[in-house]
């Protein structure tokens, strides 16, 4: 599958693994309760890890283990649904995560840009067919009038 990251269309290594799926080598993601749940057990784990926070999670919980975490994808159930946006933002200000942060679930290619500007440097689009399109919007706007993350 490919993605947007750091403004480029690129094929993507990672794995969403769910909560009741067998974790396999590579690169995955779990989530935040799976993470909490067996840390411990993964850090033999042959690849990278990378959590997802859904919009009811609190980032605060792995605060002291950012450094380690590769990936953070933020979950939009919905378009509108915007602590997504908030868990990027606290993400880069409050706890300098410098790692890669993705965006994943259910926004419009309009988002885009907002969503970098709090933070996120990765697009996981449902449809593939709107990356050029969801690449395009990250130059929309040249001036902006509000502080960002980047």
């Amino acid at each position: 599958m490919k993605i947007i990251k750091d403004k480029q269309i690129i094929e993507d290594s990672w794995i969403h693994i769910a909560d009741d799926e067998k974790i396999v080598a590579g690169d995955i993601t779990l989530s935040l309760a799976r993470w909490n749940k067996e840390k411990t057990t993964l850090a033999n784990h042959q690849g990278n890890i990378g959590i997802r926070i859904a919009p009811s999670d609190d980032i605060s919980e792995i605060a002291d283990e950012l450094k380690n975490i590769t990936l953070i994808a933020v979950e939009l159930p919905a378009f509108t649904d915007g602590r997504a946006f908030s868990h990027a933002r606290l993400l880069r200000s409050r706890y300098n995560y410098q790692g890669e942060i993705r965006a994943i679930g259910s926004y419009m290619a309009d988002q885009v840009f907002y969503l970098q500007r709090v933070g996120v440097n990765a697009f996981e689009l449902k449809n593939t067919e709107e990356l050029t399109v969801a690449l395009s919007t990250l130059n929309d706007f040249t001036v902006k009038y509000q502080a960002s993350t980047n």
